[in-house]
């Protein structure tokens, strides 16, 4: 599976524009990916998305980027490398296939995410249910965020402002400790692993 993670201009699919994209190759976790991008012309700025990605509006539209067509063909041919599964997994996946599967149209590339994926709420909330214990709530709603799926398998939470390539791989590597109860990613060694994920 590829986990990935990707930064935007918003929140819509159709109105929003990829700015950065991060990605790490499960099945080969030294393939890695990153790509910032100046958003489509005429795309919508969210100064709400803007602050949680760091980007200004000026970054988003830097002629100096590669466009948001090149960068798509770019992470294309990096899927098509892949040994692995090309499901897309991550925390919040179904927002992320969205947007990455109508930029590829954008850019008339022949390709899309399919609908199935790896979701790293749900895997983490059964890993939680599953040991007896009652995972995070707001208003009768799951509250169980990234950051709070990442102190639950021992690692710090996602440093602010988001990144792409940082967000894939706290998110790899809290799959690899929810499936296997194993490190992957060298970098987050020095988080111990809780006994309860132990193999």
């Amino acid at each position: 599976m590829l986990v990935v993670d990707m930064e935007a201009t918003g929140l819509d699919p159709v109105k929003n524009s990829v700015i950065s994209i991060g990605a790490v190759d499960f099945s080969d976790p030294t393939r890695k990916f990153y790509q910032e991008c100046r958003a489509f012309d005429g795309a919508e700025i969210n100064p709400e998305a803007l602050a949680v990605n760091g980007f200004s509006e000026k970054d988003c539209f830097d002629p100096n980027k590669k466009s948001l067509e090149e960068t798509m063909q770019i992470f294309y041919e990096w899927i098509q490398n892949t040994k692995g599964d090309k499901i897309i997994a991550g925390q919040n996946a179904f927002y992320d296939r969205e947007i990455l599967n109508n930029s590829f149209k954008r850019a008339n590339i022949n390709f899309a995410f399919h609908f199935r994926l790896v979701e790293l709420h749900s895997v983490a909330y059964y890993d939680m249910v599953k040991k007896g214990l009652v995972p995070p709530k707001k208003e009768g709603f799951s509250a169980f965020s990234l950051d709070k799926i990442l102190n639950y398998v021992g690692l710090p939470e996602e440093p602010k402002p988001h990144n792409a390539l940082t967000g894939a791989k706290l998110e790899a590597e809290a799959f690899s400790r929810l499936f296997y109860g194993k490190n992957m990613l060298e970098e987050f060694k020095k988080y111990p692993i809780p006994e309860s994920f132990l193999r």
